[in-house]
């Protein structure tokens, strides 16, 4: 039996037909839908490098480890759809109302939202405020008391906004972060260039106790909130530069203000000529944010690269 080789003619006519419209579906992937909600720690106040009519209000960066994630996706070939409306000074409440000049940030959810990133909680006790007063006068005693106890009624806000996140966007995978430590509880590290604001005279040993111990509090009520709001149902996780809200995760540990000269927050340094200002004390730095977001990739499956 004789085996004939197809022409060239019949290869050509093979090709034309299985390449026709309709019998090969080429196989395009989903872009990855992700919205970013929030603060000034989710918006990158900062980081640098913001977008244009963001400076002096919302302080939206480039360098924000929402932004940083979506374009280290692009980068490794995924498509990344990233809504980022976080603003700085956002409190619960107002992200389902007009801030800043800007629609309600809760409504650029859908529902083929994929992911949620959140960074919210701050604002509702004024935790910027407090640290504020540890700056120009005492927070230690009554002030310090005055954030915790506020932090209840905070996590129960926060639980809210975990709701109707997943009312809107019910197959989204939320992404809650935390804060972190700003100042390290002990003494400055000693023979390394400090930032201005280590001065003992700035924040006292008292001081950096008792926010040391706020800020532990409030990563262990924004923790316990995502728990609670996970057992209901709810696709969220709890992503913070704490292991267990007391102590920081290998990434961040030692590099809180004043404890090494590589800190990954803001100090005095945001309030020289031709920077941030106040909005950015004690706010994750440009580096701060790119450990964040390697951190929230690490403990996000849909976002690895």
């Amino acid at each position: 039996m004789t085996v004939r080789r197809p022409s060239t003619v019949a290869i050509a006519a093979m090709s034309t037909l299985l390449l026709a419209p309709g019998l090969v579906h080429a196989e395009t992937p989903e872009p990855l839908h992700v919205v970013a909600l929030g603060d000034s720690y989710g918006s990158g106040t900062g980081a640098g490098d913001y977008q244009d009519g963001t400076e002096g209000s919302c302080w939206r960066s480039a360098n924000s480890y929402s932004e940083l994630i979506a374009t280290r996706l692009r980068e490794g070939g995924r498509q990344v759809e990233l809504t980022n409306v976080s603003c700085s000074g956002a409190a619960t409440a107002d992200l389902s109302r007009p801030f800043k000049g800007e629609p309600a940030q809760l409504d650029t959810l859908e529902p083929g939202t994929d992911v949620v990133l959140l960074s919210v909680g701050t604002s509702d006790v004024d935790f910027a405020g407090y640290g504020g007063r540890c700056v120009q006068a005492d927070c230690a005693g009554e002030p310090t008391r005055t954030v915790v106890e506020r932090l209840p009624e905070m996590g129960r806000d926060v639980a809210g906004v975990l709701d109707e996140i997943e009312r809107r966007s019910p197959e989204a995978e939320i992404v809650l972060t935390g804060y972190g430590r700003q100042l390290t509880p002990g003494a400055n590290a000693p023979d390394v260039p400090l930032d201005p604001i280590c001065d003992p005279s700035v924040f006292t040993k008292r001081e950096r106790i008792e926010g040391n111990a706020v800020a532990s509090v409030l990563d262990l009520t924004l923790r316990r909130t995502a728990w609670a709001s996970a057992e209901k149902g709810i696709d969220v996780r709890f992503v913070s530069p704490y292991t267990n809200s007391f102590s920081l995760e290998p990434t961040f540990a030692g590099h809180s203000l004043c404890e090494a000269d590589m800190p990954y927050y803001r100090g005095f340094d945001a309030l020289a000529p031709g920077q941030e200002g106040q909005d950015a004390v004690l706010h994750l730095n440009m580096s701060g944010q790119a450990v964040l977001a390697d951190l929230v990739q690490r403990e996000t499956p849909a976002l690895a690269g």
